[in-house]
């Protein structure tokens, strides 16, 4: 299962508290030892919502507001994607994470939805399409 690790934002983050030497040796040990694992397929660190864009949609009407956003706890800070056997094994990895800010972190596992969890609405041809850009983003990537 596929699941996307998500690290809440916090006011140090919202502020651009960039990580010392510390925290990014930690976090780099972690991300081999996800790697090695075969775990980790990817993961990035955001910069703060004053950087941000928020699109709104309603219906046929879009509309964009500039950040900063007020509510950080509604904002993330980066993301992992990791392919893991079980929610359990997910929470198993994500106890061993250096805290990635001082002070409260909160982290989020949200498994991602897979082909069987659309049914049939999820048509054969909407399949072979979504293997053919998987396949795409895959050659990208390497």
């Amino acid at each position: 299962m596929r699941v996307m690790v998500i690290v809440k934002a916090s006011a140090e983050s919202e502020a651009s508290v960039m990580p010392g030497e510390e925290l990014l040796t930690a976090m780099g040990a972690y991300n081999e030892a996800l790697m090695q694992a075969g775990i980790m397929l990817g993961g990035e660190g955001l910069k703060p919502s004053s950087a941000a864009k928020r699109m709104i949609i309603a219906g046929d009407e879009r509309r964009v507001v500039d950040g900063p956003f007020a509510e950080t706890k509604e904002l993330i800070a980066g993301f992992w994607m990791w392919e893991v056997k079980s929610m359990d094994e997910a929470v198993e990895w994500a106890r061993r994470m250096p805290s990635p800010q001082s002070g409260h972190t909160e982290v989020d596992i949200r498994p991602i939805f897979s082909a069987e969890d659309f049914g049939e609405a999820f048509t054969p041809e909407l399949q072979a399409q979504e293997e053919r850009m998987r396949e795409e983003l895959a050659k990208r990537g390497s």
